[in-house]
């Protein structure tokens, strides 16, 4: 079938591109049901989303000025991010990437995106050293300042990129969030830190809507930090080479083998028990992990996005998932 994706400039301006793609269905954990997905709506810039509809890198010249991406501001100077990599790796924070030995292989991208205070000190051998963009949670911030040291002063050719509620990020002097953040960048001055836009959380708010079908406030959760991560790396990268994420599939496995959530956090909680839990959840402030994988899977059977350690490809996820909904399907 003819799958049509909308990709929004700022906050006006749609192109529409049309692609064949197969059918494919993703699973409403909320519910328990299975549903079809709806359009692919995107909040990605033009430039970005043909970027990424490409099979392979680009081969942009160097002199050719990078375009400003659309709904992150500088904190004080208020200037749009301006960055853009041909190879990234996204580093997760998982426990998965123990004993993987990937550092070389991660460092070779043209950038590494890490997540919230994930250190790649002491752990360099499996996660990587290098540091070019940092996604931080609201949640996380006291946790980055903590760390400061390692995090923050001997990273400052690192971006950081902070999301949060309005509540929080509001630049009246009642953000507490922000309030924080102006006060690191007057003691750091050429530190790079950004926001998203109150317009981009709401669009990728949207984003998750018209992916799975389920409304983000409606079932009481919050969007992940991944879930941003990936979405700015969408924007940001050619080719996308994530370690350490798991298929969706994985933790409902009776044999998947167990790794801890966070691999800096060796006798924190299970991956798999956490995952499962929030995806189940009906209290607020969970997030809906597996379903973010599910549509991550879907992304990347069209845009250049690979999985490592462990290594999977998505069209094996959706081959096994769709044969087992057959097989339930005829049983009833």
């Amino acid at each position: 079938m003819k799958l049509k994706i909308r990709v929004c400039q700022g906050v006006s301006g749609v192109i529409v591109v049309t692609m064949v793609t197969g059918f494919m269905m993703v699973y409403n954990s909320s519910s328990g049901q299975r549903f079809p997905p709806t359009s692919a709506l995107s909040t990605l810039s033009s430039s970005s989303s043909r970027r990424l509809n490409a099979s392979h890198p680009s081969t942009r010249s160097p002199n050719r000025a990078i375009p400003a991406l659309d709904g992150y501001t500088g904190v004080m100077d208020h200037k749009p991010l301006k960055m853009h990599c041909r190879t990234c790796s996204l580093v997760t924070s998982s426990g998965q990437l123990i004993g993987g030995n990937r550092k070389e292989e991660i460092d070779r991208s043209e950038c590494v995106i890490r997540m919230n205070d994930a250190p790649s000190h002491r752990y360099q051998q499996d996660v990587g050293q290098r540091t070019s963009v940092r996604v931080v949670a609201h949640s996380s911030l006291q946790r980055v300042l903590r760390s400061q040291r390692e995090l923050i002063n001997a990273s400052q050719d690192t971006v950081f990129i902070f999301w949060g509620p309005s509540v929080s990020m509001r630049q009246d002097g009642k953000g507490h969030v922000y309030n924080n953040l102006k006060v690191l960048k007057q003691q750091l001055p050429m530190l790079k830190v950004y926001t998203i836009s109150l317009v981009k959380m709401l669009k990728l708010d949207e984003l998750f809507k018209k992916e799975t079908g389920i409304d983000r406030k409606g079932s009481n959760s919050w969007l992940s930090t991944g879930w941003f991560t990936m979405a700015i790396a969408l924007e940001l990268c050619d080719q996308i080479n994530v370690y350490g994420m798991v298929p969706p599939d994985f933790c409902r496995s009776s044999s998947h083998h167990t790794a801890p959530y966070h691999y800096y956090e060796p006798l924190g909680p299970d991956e798999c028990s956490m995952y499962l839990f929030h995806e189940k959840s009906l209290r607020g402030g969970h997030h809906r992990f597996i379903t973010e994988k599910m549509v991550f899977t879907r992304w990347a059977q069209t845009f250049n996005i690979h999985f490592h350690q462990p290594d999977w490809r998505p069209a094996a996820v959706f081959s096994a998932f769709n044969m087992s909904y057959s097989a339930e399907a005829a049983g009833t």
